[in-house]
């Protein structure tokens, strides 16, 4: 999939995404139609502006972390119970919260500002969305 990712533009990365889908279907038709299935979501990140791509589908602040998560969890050792470990988890998540609202971020607000959000078209039109979002 890493080669979907490393396209120059959006009609390669649907190029390479056809070609990934057309080399699956041989040899592993269900993951095939998994894909195929997926794909919208898989290349959603082509609807806002290529210098931002690789924020939009790395997952590096999530691998980060859940490293952190591991490392006070591995200090601790055993819990007590689930509320203890439910504690410091969330203990842990107020403290990244905490970081990246003053300023740490992993896409600036410049970035941020060249994105134009897009719809992204639907295969249904049944998304009902709640009043707060639509007035």
């Amino acid at each position: 999939l890493r080669t979907i990712f490393e396209q120059p533009d959006t009609d390669a990365v649907q190029a390479q995404m056809r070609h990934v889908l057309d080399a699956l279907e041989a040899k592993f038709p269900k993951a095939a139609a998994h894909l195929d299935a997926a794909q919208g979501d898989v290349l959603a990140f082509t609807a806002f502006p290529r210098e931002i791509w690789r924020q939009i589908w790395s997952n590096n602040p999530q691998e980060r972390l859940n490293k952190e998560i591991r490392r006070r969890t591995d200090v601790v050792g055993i819990f007590p119970d689930r509320t203890a470990l439910i504690r410091l988890v969330g203990a842990v998540l107020a403290e990244q919260n905490d970081e990246w609202t003053e300023g740490r971020r992993y896409m600036g607000l410049d970035l941020l500002a060249k994105a134009h959000l897009h719809p992204i078209e639907s295969e249904t039109d049944d998304t009902v969305l709640p009043t707060e979002l639509t007035t």
